[in-house]
């Protein structure tokens, strides 16, 4: 089962991610609410839409918009809605 490892700390577990330009997508009810924070960062991808950010916290330690989402991915993006994929500091081992 693929797992988001941040700190050393196990943040994202499911067997049901969805891979997109070698991100792993998970769904946004695996990730341990504990650790994301609201980020106020938008970004804009041509085919995806615009995304959305969260930093991490934990531990006394911040990762800033170190995971993103997309809330209303367009129509070829449609398999990351609500689900969320971490930056690489964030290590997904499967």
């Amino acid at each position: 089962m693929p797992k988001a490892i941040w700190n050393d700390e196990v943040i994202a577990d499911s067997d049901d991610t969805v891979v997109l330009e070698g991100n792993h997508y998970f769904p946004l009810a695996s990730v341990r609410e504990d650790v994301l924070v609201p980020s106020e960062t938008h970004t804009v991808c041509p085919w995806k839409g615009k995304a959305s950010y969260y930093s991490l916290r934990a531990d006394g330690q911040t990762a800033a918009d170190a995971a993103w989402f997309y809330p209303d991915p367009k129509p070829d993006a449609s398999a990351v809605r609500d689900r969320v994929a971490f930056r690489r500091d964030v290590r997904v081992e499967s």
